[in-house]
């Protein structure tokens, strides 16, 4: 198959205008394409804020901000694209077998920035709350996180969207310059954390941890060259193959950091919580399993009191 039979011949050459996967025409397959991929993401981060709320019983107390700040991120971004879908479809017409920009509306990309502006630093969260971090530390490194990373995020909008529309090249690179300073700030808090957090954990339970934190971190690189497309392209490149490759490229790279890495992030809560409950320094009312291992027997409140000369109503 040819890239001509795939992505169809263009009734016009539009230029390229900041948010281009607007501003030019696609054939009906490769449309629905595109609106295929917001799909699969919105069920995808649905059906993964549904898994972290339900499971939330696994994961002891102390590690619960993992879990409550992956379902919350999940739900925002499951909004967020549904509200690219709707702008995705009223944002053409359909002419002639081709989905040509509506006259009095255009697709809405930048709602991507808007997600990402409150998702982005929830996941740095859920991650620091899996690490040995406490107290002091804990507070600075989030609060550094979330500062680092929203910062990333507008500073990308402002070069996609905002200064000259987009449109130009300079601006893309003088805020992808700036972006990439909170980038490395962000990278530089949350790989210390991961890896001061190597002596508290054992190497199983550290081992997932540094895996998950691999996938966030290597994910999180394709977002960086999603943007430099803007950069790279012209209006004789094959700009609706570009358009299907970035908007295809950010949805099915949401789902990798957010459900595929929320789904890691949930497996080191439950190793930690089984630390805790077999050191004896944490209750919890139901076993916990891991991959259908049993990695620590339940241990309620009422067991911790007799272990400590109380005596207890019951344990099992």
């Amino acid at each position: 198959m040819t890239v001509t039979s795939l992505v169809g011949a263009l009734p016009t050459a539009p230029p390229v205008q900041g948010e281009f996967a607007s501003e030019i025409a696609y054939s009906s397959g490769v449309w629905h394409l595109v609106e295929y991929g917001f799909a699969v993401a919105g069920f995808a981060l649905l059906a993964g804020a549904a898994y972290s709320v339900l499971g939330r019983h696994e994961v002891g107390a102390k590690y619960r901000t993992a879990v409550h700040g992956s379902a919350l991120l999940q739900a925002v971004a499951a909004l967020a694209y549904l509200g690219l879908f709707v702008s995705w479809h009223t944002g053409f017409d359909l002419v002639n077998g081709f989905y040509v920009p509506a006259a009095d509306s255009r697709f809405n990309g930048g709602l991507r920035y808007a997600d990402w502006s409150v998702t982005v630093p929830l996941l740095g969260v859920e991650l620091l709350a899996v690490t040995t971090l406490a107290g002091t530390a804990l507070s600075r490194a989030r609060v550094i996180t979330i500062a680092s990373a929203f910062l990333m995020i507008i500073t990308g909008f402002l070069g996609a969207e905002v200064f000259d529309n987009g449109t130009s090249a300079t601006w893309l690179n003088v805020w992808a310059a700036i972006s990439t300073v909170f980038f490395l700030v962000m990278y530089a808090v949350l790989g210390k954390a991961v890896l001061d957090s190597r002596g508290g954990l054992s190497s199983s339970t550290f081992a997932s941890l540094f895996r998950s934190t691999v996938v966030l971190f290597s994910i999180f690189g394709a977002y960086p060259l999603l943007y430099l497309v803007q950069v790279l392209v012209t209006p004789n490149s094959n700009l609706v193959l570009w358009a299907v490759v970035v908007q295809l490229g950010f949805s099915f790279s949401d789902i990798i950091a957010k459900v595929g890495f929320g789904a890691m992030i949930h497996k080191v809560a439950k190793l930690r919580t089984a630390e805790d409950v077999n050191a004896g320094v944490q209750t919890h009312d139901e076993p916990v399993w891991v991959a259908h291992e049993l990695q620590a027997a339940p241990r309620p409140a009422v067991a911790l009191a007799g272990a400590n000369g109380h005596a207890p109503v019951g344990e099992r």
